[in-house]
This record gives C-alpha cells, structure tokens and sequence, in this order.
C-alpha cells in the first residue's frame, strides 16, 4: 500500500508566550491554524522551514506538520497530535483556546 504524502504547514511554539503557532502566507506567525500557508511542494515548505529555524530569538522547535485542506477551503490537522495542539494550552480546563470556546 502506497504511504499518503500530505501537504504541510509550519509550526512551532511562541518562545515566550509558548503558544502553538503557525507561519502564514506572508511569512508572519498566528495563533490559529486555519491561517497557516498549506504547501503542497515539499520543497518550498523546507525553505520556510529554514526561514523558521532562523527566528529563535521568538520561537522553539519548528517543525513541518502534514494537514490538508478542510471542507472550508482553510488547512486543517490530519494527525491526533496536530488536532490537539490546535486547541491550545491543556494545563487547565479554562486555560487558552478552549476557555474561548
């Protein structure tokens, strides 16, 4: 059985606020990833991943995350972990994103 390839978005977390965040478009950083740039090239997501690993004086582990686009026509988690991520901080329940819900 062929291994699916999924397109990828950027991620990481914000040094000092240690929010999830994702690289857009413009190559700016946002809190939701429903903002994030999908690359289909796998090539062009190294480039920005290398652009990400060059900011480190405002985040921590960058790292390309497979998503696809949603039904909304904005990219959306495939994976558990990147679902979960998503959500924000789970130290408490009334704590990040999901205080916001």
């Amino acid at each position: 059985m062929a291994r699916v390839v999924y397109p990828k978005v950027v991620t990481a977390n914000h040094l000092l606020g240690g929010d999830v965040i994702y690289m857009t478009a413009s190559g700016d950083w946002s809190r939701q990833h429903e903002d994030a740039k999908l690359y289909e090239d796998i090539d062009e997501a190294e480039v920005a991943l290398k652009l990400a690993k060059g900011q480190a004086h405002m985040l921590a582990g960058p790292y390309l995350a497979d998503a696809q686009l949603g039904e909304n026509g904005k990219p959306e988690p495939v994976h558990f972990r990147e679902a979960f991520r998503t959500r924000g901080p789970s130290n408490y329940p009334n704590h990040g994103k999901q205080a916001e819900a």
